[in-house]
């Protein structure tokens, strides 16, 4: 007789690392957009990468407390953010985002 061997099957997993290093920053988001008339009253009016456009309107936020502070994703809009956020008295984050690249145009 005959014994019956029983083979494990071993799967290696495989490894891959990325490339270590600074990350590439994607183009589109560095290209100088011109803000529209509202933006410009808050970021200025020179053509600006929208990541720069986001974080001074972050600091815009940020100086004149309109952040809630229950749920810091919501933004409290001012007279001035309301022309922005089309009327919105209150926008997430992410709103935002969406609504001030509607601002912007090349």
């Amino acid at each position: 007789m005959k014994k019956k061997t029983t083979k494990k099957k071993t799967t290696a997993k495989k490894t891959t690392k990325k490339a270590a290093g600074k990350r590439k920053p994607n183009a589109a988001f560095m290209t100088p957009m011109k803000p529209s008339a509202a933006l410009a009253a808050v970021v200025g009016s020179k053509p600006l990468p929208r990541t720069q456009v986001i974080k001074k309107l972050w600091l815009y936020i940020k100086k004149h407390k309109l952040q809630d502070p229950k749920n810091k994703r919501n933004i409290k809009a001012d007279a001035t953010l309301k022309t922005i956020f089309k009327g919105k008295g209150v926008v997430s984050m992410f709103e935002m985002t969406k609504l001030v690249n509607k601002q912007l145009s090349a």
